[in-house]
């Protein structure tokens, strides 16, 4: 059975290597997004009244129905559906026409991670379940004998990290699925007219620091907020009476490495490099192998 596990390993890789290779370097990048939020977050630098009151300069009319945060761009961008949005200087209250250049990188990165900017979102689906197969097949043959050789490498890297190697695309389809270990919320009560964006803000800024925020907006019928704390983002329901933790979401911070600030995100790091560095040794394996089997082949005989 090993030939044909690795007959299997072998081909399925090359049919997925294009898309692989998209999804794992992306993948790389945004591994640095929670390190440069986290990093970058400075402590009572955004309070509730200075948002409202750019709130107030930019979108006068209250179109605005989400907020999204960089702290390493520091802008606030308010979004407004389909019409676009405003994005702001959150110190000098300056509009911008739009995030900086790393924001921006991070965002398409983002897209193509997700669905190689072309809507094929069900290609990144099925090259994350090659991705687990693939490295389940590596298991099924059986421990392998580590040398200082190209082979031995692949072997060692995808042996050493291997419980990493087996999370990170099993998250990916399990917030692909819509799986999150977490009880589901109740629905929301109806409580008259929905909230402001304005009103969402004040509540937030009763009890949190904003500069701690990452998004504010509507989700599944309620709005929602999402903050860091002590390195994790945590996602709250904004209620009238105030703000309610949600249960967290294990796929989702696991897969995105936000749940231990620089730690987790250190670990997308190496794992991402790994998943590359196995990528491209697998390729070079069977592209070696290819011209070792040209090589060999004999030449055609010269007619007398």
């Amino acid at each position: 059975m090993k030939a044909w596990f690795l007959k299997l390993h072998r081909w399925l890789a090359l049919i997925f290597t294009a898309p692989l290779a998209v999804v794992i370097v992306t993948g790389l990048v945004l591994s640095f997004e929670p390190w440069l939020v986290t990093g970058a977050i400075v402590p009572d630098s955004l309070s509730a009244e200075r948002v409202q009151t750019l709130l107030a300069q930019h979108d006068p009319n209250g179109q605005a129905r989400a907020l999204v945060y960089r702290s390493y761009d520091g802008t606030l961008t308010m979004g407004a559906g389909r019409s676009g949005g405003v994005t702001v200087d959150a110190a000098s209250g300056e509009a911008k026409p739009g995030p900086s250049t790393l924001a921006a990188v991070m965002g398409t990165m983002r897209g193509l991670h997700e669905r190689l900017l072309i809507d094929a979102g069900w290609l990144v689906i099925a090259s994350t379940a090659a991705m687990l197969v693939l490295v389940l097949l590596g298991g099924l043959m059986g421990w392998p004998r580590f040398a200082n050789t190209l082979g031995g490498w692949h072997k060692a890297m995808a042996w050493g990290l291997l419980p990493l190697t087996v999370l990170s695309p099993l998250t990916a389809l399990l917030m692909a699925a819509g799986v999150t270990f977490a009880t589901p919320p109740a629905a929301p009560a109806a409580q008259g007219a929905p909230l402001k964006l304005a009103q969402a803000v004040d509540i937030v800024g009763r009890d949190h620091d904003l500069s701690s925020l990452v998004w504010l907006r509507p989700q599944g019928g309620r709005v929602m907020a999402r903050l860091v704390e002590d390195g994790e983002y945590r996602l709250y329901a904004v209620t009238p009476q105030g703000i309610q933790p949600m249960e967290r979401n294990w796929p989702r911070l696991w897969h995105e490495g936000n749940f231990a600030g620089a730690w987790s995100a250190a670990m997308n790091v190496i794992l991402s490099v790994v998943m590359t560095g196995l990528l491209a040794t697998g390729a070079w394996i069977w592209l070696r192998r290819q011209f070792r089997r040209r090589a060999r082949r004999p030449l055609p005989t010269a007619p007398a």
